[in-house]
């Protein structure tokens, strides 16, 4: 395969960025996505030219480190599949491949398509966890817990963080994201204890960061690499409104 590849480069968060014109030959289709920015980057290295700068780290789709905008879409044009896990199989001998980093103001650019996601960490710790004593490890089926709950909460928890909801997002929410980690929680025995504080608390970390609000079209799930559902965001909506409803009682 011979492909154009259309890329953005930017030094650092205070220099302007722009798109930079490479050309690939003998591609292979059965490479990854990843696989081909690094022949890119060896070829760079061979002209003493600076590689592009991405974020990777496990490769099999698991960690969400590999965030890349192509051809207009998050993680490329495979649906339920991260960047690293995209092969080039999935285009066309002489396509031309536009690949931009994420594209909100909470997700400033470090370095080429590199961004900084440090604000879903502070959404995390802001609530994303149990912080009152459940005692120790239970046996297992000591707390018997519905197959559907476990499901649900199990749905919640594929969550990598990669921040695609946030890309496909008009509005550059986090909604998605901040939800899932609150279900992953809230519908749990040892995580309701503070289910609507959870939710208030992260819930106002998400908006101090920066991101924009939820407009409910569904891009978000419809581009989430692990399929994470809309429902959460509803529970997040109860969540939060339980919360202020709670505060505003005492």
């Amino acid at each position: 395969m011979n492909i154009a590849l259309k890329v953005w480069r930017q030094k650092n968060s205070q220099t302007p960025g722009k798109m930079v014109d490479y050309k690939l030959s003998d591609v292979s289709p059965d490479m990854s996505f990843l696989e081909m920015f690094d022949v890119l980057n060896e070829e760079l290295s061979h002209k003493g030219e600076e590689p592009v700068a991405f974020d990777h780290d496990c490769r099999e789709g698991i960690c969400g480190m590999c965030s890349m905008y192509i051809n207009g879409r998050p993680h490329g044009p495979e649906t339920g599949t991260t960047t690293c896990q995209l092969h080039m199989r999935s285009f066309n001998d002489g396509d031309t491949i536009v690949v931009e980093p994420w594209r909100a103001r909470a997700f400033p650019v470090i370095k080429d398509l590199v961004v900084d996601r440090e604000a879903f960490d502070r959404i995390i710790q802001a609530g994303g966890y149990v912080s009152v004593n459940t005692g120790s490890a239970p046996d297992a089926n000591d707390i018997l817990i519905p197959r559907e709950i476990a499901d649900e909460a199990m749905d919640a928890a594929q969550c990598i963080g990669c921040g695609a909801c946030v890309a496909a997002c008009k509005n550059a929410s986090a909604m998605l994201f901040t939800a899932a980690k609150v279900s992953q929680l809230a519908v749990l025995p040892q995580g309701h204890a503070e289910h609507q504080l959870r939710a208030e608390r992260m819930v106002a970390q998400m908006d101090a960061e920066g991101f924009g609000a939820c407009s409910f079209t569904g891009a978000c799930s419809v581009e989430c690499p692990k399929s994470i559902s809309l429902d959460h965001i509803a529970r997040l909506n109860r969540e939060y409104l339980g919360a202020k409803l709670a505060s505003n009682n005492v």
